[in-house]
């Protein structure tokens, strides 16, 4: 099966295999836990970026989700491989991050998202209707 590719030069794939805990009463992963493999990639990508929640923190700003999309495709279930992919699309006023979700023996797509977050000042708690510069040092571009 063809992968598809990454579009932008950030972005991070993590394989992990589904656990039991994960599992629903019909032996498939429950819904929301697929925005818990989300966080598991996203995490991934900020240590990538070198800009984690910690440091996110320590530079003055928290950057809560406010949107997320999901669209299952099909189910994973209990001991099956899967590769969690994210990929960093747009940065300049908001920080939105592509995610898939595929078997990692057959590349088959099981779940496309999205997460939205935005700068918020600590200082202030005021949300930022532009990325801080500290996001465009961290990705390495030039802020427009």
């Amino acid at each position: 099966m063809r992968k598809s590719k990454p579009t932008s030069p950030w972005w991070v794939e993590v394989e992990l295999q589904v656990q039991f805990f994960d599992l629903d009463p019909m032996e498939i992963v429950w819904h929301g836990n697929y925005v818990k493999y989300l966080e598991i990639a996203r995490c991934a990508l900020l240590d990538k970026i070198d800009y984690n929640y910690q440091q996110m923190k320590a530079s003055g700003y928290a950057w809560p989700v406010i949107d997320l999309q999901l669209r299952y495709i099909a189910s994973a279930s209990f001991g099956q491989r899967i590769c969690l992919r994210a990929e960093i699309v747009e940065w300049e006023n908001r920080l939105v991050i592509h995610y898939l979700i595929r078997d990692s023996v057959t590349g088959k797509r099981l779940t496309r998202a999205s997460t939205t977050q935005v700068a918020v000042d600590l200082s202030s708690n005021e949300m930022c209707f532009a990325s801080p510069s500290i996001l465009f040092e961290k990705l390495g571009v030039t802020p427009c």
